[in-house]
């Protein structure tokens, strides 16, 4: 694959989580039923009740953390270089919630995150911060992982995941989480396409009575998947999807919109919908796709030196 092409994926990895962040955006927290009743069924962006939690006083089509963090991560990962700065990553994220606070949002750093980093903060070691971290933030902000490392060897693939999982989420069921969305991103920006979709009857009802979608890793996760397995890999059915199944919404959206994003491309994303996303700069998030790329080529043009 030429590096436009793997630009394009990386892109439509992060655009497209962009996009079913933003569209879960108001729903998150919501039952289903309660979603219904407010908006109906919810197929555009919105904007959140007056007296939503952590979503009030947005406009419709606002990322939230789930986007900012992924970016975050990914900047964190080209500055890194082969290896992780997990203190520049600690320090990143300490910082980025002092922005987000100072702009008034709601929409904080998450349990597992906020532990380990108050854990750090008494003088807790990085490695051992992240201990009890069981919940999806690793997952919800691994893409850049996956448009930065190739497919094959999945070992290598792993160890990245784990790696910046450390400090905040170094639980098996979150590295798990975090690196099946990280192999489905990076086979996605290898060229790799997703299977036709099922039939969305009933989809929603089944997700959430055998699946379940609150933000712990072994359900949100999965909910994703099976959104991405019911949408066909669109990525907008997937946001859309996401949007109306209640609990973690834009997390669950996030990711399968993100994976689905890696296999369409950004080319194929609806341009409509992106261009009235807010709080997200479409250059800079293109300038990130290019230096990820980079690294993931760099990687392959090392690997496959020290093969020969």
């Amino acid at each position: 694959m030429d590096t436009a092409e793997a630009i394009d994926r990386a892109m439509g990895a992060l655009i497209g989580g962009a996009l079913g962040d933003a569209l879960g955006m108001p729903t998150q927290l919501l039952s289903p039923a309660r979603i219904a009743e407010l908006y109906g069924h919810v197929e555009d962006f919105v904007a959140p009740v007056a007296d939503h939690p952590v979503s009030k006083g947005l406009a419709a089509g606002t990322v939230t953390d789930d986007t900012e963090q992924a970016l975050l991560l990914g900047r964190i990962l080209v500055v890194s270089g082969n290896g992780f700065d997990h203190t520049r990553w600690v320090n990143a994220l300490l910082d980025w919630e002092r922005e987000v606070k100072a702009r008034g949002s709601y929409d904080l750093l998450g349990p597992s995150t906020k532990r380990a980093i108050d854990a750090i903060n008494d003088g807790v070691p990085a490695e051992e911060a992240g201990r009890s971290g069981d919940t999806n933030g690793a997952a919800m902000r691994i893409a850049p992982v996956g448009i930065m490392m190739q497919p094959e060897p999945l070992d290598a693939l792993v160890a990245k995941v784990a790696e910046t999982c450390r400090a905040t989420h170094n639980t098996s069921i979150a590295i798990a989480s975090a690196a099946a969305v990280a192999a489905a991103v990076s086979r996605g920006v290898a060229g790799g396409d997703w299977r036709a979709g099922t039939a969305v009857t009933e989809a929603i009802r089944l997700i959430v009575d055998l699946v379940g979608t609150g933000v712990a890793s072994q359900e949100s996760i999965p909910a994703a998947f099976a959104v991405l397995e019911i949408a066909g890999g669109d990525p907008w059915r997937a946001a859309v999807i996401s949007a109306n199944l209640g609990g973690d919404t834009d997390t669950i959206g996030a990711i399968a919109a993100g994976m689905a994003g890696a296999c369409a491309g950004f080319s194929r994303l609806p341009q409509e919908h992106i261009n009235r996303l807010k709080g997200l700069d479409i250059a800079q998030v293109r300038g990130l796709a290019a230096d990820l790329v980079a690294a993931r080529m760099a990687k392959s043009s090392s690997g496959k030196d020290a093969a020969a």
